[in-house]
């Protein structure tokens, strides 16, 4: 069996490189999608697609759509949401995500730091596992072939 994880929250570190290398070392047997890793096209590919737009106002709202099209189609297709919240960079991708695994009734394991638990603490409860590292998370989804 084959589980599809959705790899949501922040674009910007390689924490999704640690979870894939990391879960191949374990030999799970997952593949790995998500959002649009490169940030320039990502804020561009409504101009990429439609052209030039008149201001920045436009040119943001047609990349949020086409980029919510892309997350809606992948987590739709997950059998699994994991989402990440750091410390060094603002987390309102990895909240919105989050919220769109719930609303989608996706599976979700939150991974954050213990000083973050106050200001997630309606989110972690809402989850359905919340853990501190990625290794962890990885031991939750391992739990799931474990038949022993």
């Amino acid at each position: 069996m084959n589980i599809t994880v959705y790899l949501a929250g922040e674009i910007h570190s390689t924490w999704r490189e640690e979870v894939k290398t990391k879960s191949a070392s374990l030999s799970l047997p997952l593949t790995f999608v998500g959002p649009m890793e490169n940030h320039e096209r990502s804020d561009s590919i409504g101009e990429e697609i439609l052209g030039t737009q008149p201001n920045n106002l436009i040119k943001d709202d047609i990349a949020s759509s086409i980029n919510n099209f892309r997350t809606q189609v992948l987590m739709e297709k997950s059998d699994i949401v994991i989402a990440l919240f750091g410390e060094k960079y603002k987390q309102w991708n990895s909240a919105m995500d989050a919220a769109t695994a719930l609303a989608l009734g996706k599976p979700l394991i939150l991974i954050r730091p213990e000083n973050l638990h106050h200001p997630l603490k309606e989110l972690s409860r809402k989850a359905n596992v919340t853990v501190e590292t990625v290794d962890q998370a990885l031991q939750v989804v391992s739990y799931v072939f474990d038949k022993k």
